[in-house]
C-alpha cells in the first residue's frame, strides 16, 4: 500500500485562508436563484419518495423542472450578456 505525503505549499497562491475570496462570494450571488430552484426541486422529489404520486406532487415537480430550466437560461444568459460587453 502506497502512502500519501501531503506537501507543503510552495505558493500564497496555493494557500487557503478559510474564507471565500469575493469573486467567490459574488459568483455564489449570482447562482443563488439557481441553487433555490434546485433544491425546491429536490424536496419535491424527496415528498414522493415514500408515496405513489398524486397529481399535486406530478404538478409540484413540473413547476420545480420548469423553474431550475428557467434559473438556468437566466443564469447562462446573464453570463453571456456579461462576455460580449452587454446588451446591444
Amino acid at each position: 500500500m502506497r502512502s500519501i505525503i501531503t506537501l507543503p505549499a510552495t505558493s500564497a497562491g496555493l494557500a487557503f485562508g478559510g474564507e471565500p475570496s469575493d469573486a467567490e462570494l459574488d459568483a455564489i450571488e449570482s447562482e443563488m436563484p439557481l441553487i433555490l430552484a434546485e433544491v425546491d426541486l429536490l424536496d419535491a422529489q424527496i415528498k414522493m419518495l415514500d408515496r405513489p404520486a398524486a397529481k399535486l406532487d406530478e404538478r409540484r415537480i413540473r413547476r420545480a423542472r420548469r423553474r431550475v430550466t428557467a434559473a438556468r437560461r437566466d443564469l447562462t444568459n446573464r453570463a453571456a450578456a456579461a462576455q460580449s460587453g452587454g446588451a446591444a
